[in-house]
């Protein structure tokens, strides 16, 4: 689709260098039967030459490519009008053109606020001068967890502060789904207070892309998604079942760092020799889950009773089972893993990810990673 877009920008742009050609006797091109004057002449070459640097900063992929491209159909859709008779068509290319100019637009938009939004959070939870795991600090902890922190290599280690990571992505947006969307994800963590910020690219196919955001915040959750970056196609906030179901999230995903698991948030209780409940409480937001371990203590799967969305009448069983594991940052974490429902009809594996990328106790917002440049 960008290949295509950078054909049209461009032969829209080289047609308009014509106009510059026959104001100037330098080619009598018959596709324009009106006189044009010099002065006409050169504003067909500004816009030639803004749709050229254009068509530049696609091939690019630059983010600020959408301001000289409104800039160039502005003026083209100015030129078009005078020369309306000769040029009328033209407008058939600045629509289609100004469609993407807002996509990319409206895709920078909503970068800047997902950016913005973890400055904000990033501000809100400083590092401070870091504690070290010690064995005293596993104590009233069931031994299984005992087990799966000593095995996960935290001991004598800081304890994290804030995690960011990389994801790729498989995803499948409803049961009876066959193929497999690919997407791109990032994500930023804090343990104090307990938050998330996670955001995602994918293409449905080679047409509809959708970027959606899920965070946990103060207590709250919120899911937005978005074709194209522009037409909001869900929005989930402001919901009991909504805060809960990223709560459990937040909980599910400790296994990436941790030593969140001894925050005063998280009660745990043994369940037998290889597993234990976690309750979280945050904010007046409550949710808990199982940990199952092997006998290593090796991280296997995290069972919660979970909402699918804010709509669902009781909570349905979600599981998110470890498929790899692998040591990152000398931390021993699941670095390939599968969620799941169970469904009436079987079990719908919705997700695989794949972490490409992980980093504790970072100083500053990193740059992004995943998403494209449009």
């Amino acid at each position: 689709m960008r290949i295509a877009l950078i054909i049209l920008i461009g032969i829209h742009g080289i047609i308009h260098l014509f106009g510059f050609l026959k104001a100037f006797g330098i080619s009598d091109f018959n596709g324009l039967s009106q006189p044009i004057s010099k002065t006409f002449g050169i504003a067909w070459l500004l816009g030639f030459v803004l749709f050229a640097i254009t068509t530049v900063q696609v091939i690019a992929q630059s983010n600020y490519w959408w301001i000289i491209g409104i800039i160039a159909v502005i003026s083209s859709q100015f030129l078009i009008i005078i020369f309306w008779n000769d040029a009328k068509f033209g407008t058939v290319a600045n629509v289609i053109i100004l469609l993407a100019l807002l996509a990319a637009y409206s895709s920078f938009s909503f970068k800047n606020k997902i950016k913005e939004e973890r400055i904000s959070l990033f501000e809100n939870t400083p590092l401070t001068n870091q504690k070290i795991v010690t064995k005293e600090a596993l104590f009233d902890l069931p031994e299984i967890v005992q087990k799966w922190l000593v095995n996960s290599g935290v001991l004598g280690k800081q304890f994290t502060s804030n995690m960011h990571l990389v994801q790729d992505l498989q995803l499948k947006m409803k049961p009876e789904q066959t193929e497999w969307y690919i997407g791109k994800a990032e994500q930023y963590t804090t343990v104090n207070p307990p938050a998330f910020n996670w955001s995602i690219t994918t293409q449905m196919n080679s047409l509809f892309k959708v970027t959606g955001r899920d965070k946990f915040e103060n207590g709250n959750g919120e899911m937005l998604i978005k074709l194209f970056s522009l037409i909001t196609v869900a929005n989930a906030k402001n919901h009991e079942k909504i805060d809960q179901a990223a709560l459990q999230r937040y909980l599910a995903e400790i296994v990436w760092f941790p030593s969140a698991s001894l925050s005063s948030y998280i009660k745990w209780e043994a369940i037998d020799d290889y597993s234990a409940k976690a309750t979280m409480k945050f904010n007046g937001t409550i949710g808990s889950g199982e940990f199952h371990f092997d006998e290593k203590g090796n991280f296997e799967k995290f069972v919660a009773m979970r909402y699918q969305d804010s709509n669902a009448i009781k909570p349905t069983e979600w599981t998110v089972i470890a498929t790899k594991t692998e040591e990152r940052n000398g931390i021993k974490i699941p670095v390939e893993c599968e969620a799941s429902w169970k469904l009436e009809n079987g079990k719908w594996t919705w997700l695989k990810l794949k972490i490409t990328d992980i980093q504790y106790n970072v100083e500053e917002i990193p740059a992004t990673k995943h998403t494209d440049k449009k």
